[in-house]
């Protein structure tokens, strides 16, 4: 996710388009659209194909509201698609807290053992589920898991289901053994069925693009129009005609790509979620609540959001 402070540096803001991989391809588009322009703009100039090739300009006046409205609508389904995942995992950092200030709260003060293996488990948890919703978890990236543990991780196919069903566990047995009360455990299980609730929400953003007859339909309307337009600007502003092409084709293509982008905001994209920051946010402070040293844990964060082409 491409990280800036809103209203303060306007050209700098500008430049940060360039490390967007959607921008590229824009840009790529609009610069073969250009090509495109300028030699058929060169053919009418030259062979005098002026009277067989004008275009009434108004049916493109009509065509590109419809085409806007249609934008419109293509933007804001990807953009609540993108919001709703970033409400989703802001609901999971407050449950993550809540279950770990609970459990700081009821579980004995001498109980270590338990207080490390939620603390573990929540963050990798969170680790996981990040992993689980792009190519599948990697083990690699979990904290203070042994050969064995990581064997039962391997034959599960959905382990971030696994992972709660151990914390549902560890609170379970703590209420078993008297560590705490009905209550208290009672007050444990609305933040842990979060778990799941959220992931499903997240799953089910993940595993229903837009219906893929729409999102071809506006690609070719889009392209329809560009490859005519030509046509109809040429008699009015003759050889700057690319140049208007150009810039018509960016404002149309651009909001369909970055729409594109968006709408699986769980990815790598330089305008996807920081999900792989919020997952080692969730870590650091559910250890910190439940006083479980992370001095160790350092060294396994990393930077998850590089755009690489």
């Amino acid at each position: 996710m491409i990280v800036y402070q809103p209203n303060k540096h306007f050209l700098k803001d500008i430049g940060h388009l360039a490390r967007s991989w959607t921008m590229v391809k824009i840009f790529r588009a609009v610069l073969l659209i250009g090509i495109y322009t300028l030699a058929l703009s060169l053919a009418i100039f030259y062979l005098g194909w002026d009277e067989y090739t004008q275009l009434d300009a108004q049916i493109f006046s009509f065509l590109g509201i419809v085409l806007s409205i249609l934008l419109v609508f293509r933007t804001n389904s990807a953009y609540d698609r993108w919001w709703e995942g970033r409400k989703q995992w802001g609901a999971l950092v407050n449950h993550c807290r809540n279950l770990a200030v609970m459990a700081h709260a009821t579980f004995p003060r001498e109980d270590m053992k338990s207080r490390k293996y939620l603390a573990t488990h929540i963050s990798n948890f969170c680790i996981a589920f990040k992993e689980h919703l792009r190519e599948g978890t990697k083990l690699e990236e979990l904290i203070h898991v042994g050969e064995q543990e990581k064997a039962v991780y391997q034959s599960k196919d959905h382990i971030p289901n696994h992972i709660s069903y151990e914390i549902h566990q560890l609170v379970r047995a703590a209420h078993e053994n008297g560590s705490i009360s009905l209550g208290d455990y009672l007050n444990h299980k609305p933040h842990l069925q979060a778990l799941l609730d959220i992931l499903g929400a997240c799953e089910r953003i993940k595993k229903t693009p837009i219906p893929f007859s729409y999102a071809v339909y506006i690609k070719i309307f889009i392209l329809g129009y560009s490859l005519l337009l030509p046509f109809a600007l040429y008699s009015a502003f003759g050889l700057w005609t690319p140049i208007l092409e150009m810039f018509v084709f960016f404002a149309f293509m651009g909001v369909e790509l970055m729409a594109e982008e968006i709408e699986d905001p769980f990815g790598l994209d330089c305008n996807d979620l920081p999900t792989g920051d919020i997952a080692h946010t969730i870590k650091r402070n559910v250890h910190e609540i439940l006083e479980v040293k992370t001095s160790k844990l350092k060294g396994l964060e990393h930077e998850l959001y590089e755009k690489v082409f």
